[in-house]
């Protein structure tokens, strides 16, 4: 059996969340290539249709708000990070140290 929602076949789960809520998820989830701009510009957007997802149904604007909360996967790494060293310090470097702890 064909699941069809509003005339549409989804083919993933996501499809069919956003087809039986009628809500972009993207707009509550964002993309992980988004610009700070980008995300700005979409987070004004989102809050405007939650006003009014709250006033029509309470149920799909405290989903859509927990949406909100979710972050990109890339996002959760800080961007510009540089690797960790993994090098220890030099024999003397570490000589030095001992000997001053020593005195």
């Amino acid at each position: 059996m064909k699941t069809i929602v509003a005339g549409r076949e989804p083919v993933t789960a996501t499809e069919f969340i956003e087809l039986a809520l009628g809500i972009d998820l993207e707009l509550f989830t964002g993309s992980a290539t988004e610009s700070v701009l980008e995300r700005a510009a979409r987070l004004d957007v989102a809050h405007e249709v939650l006003v009014d997802l709250r006033e029509s149904d309470p149920e799909t604007a405290a989903y859509a708000e927990s949406l909100l909360r979710t972050l990109p996967a890339t996002a959760l790494r800080p961007a510009g990070r540089r690797p960790r060293r993994t090098g220890c310090r030099p024999v003397t470097a570490r000589l030095a140290i001992g000997s001053a702890v020593a005195a």
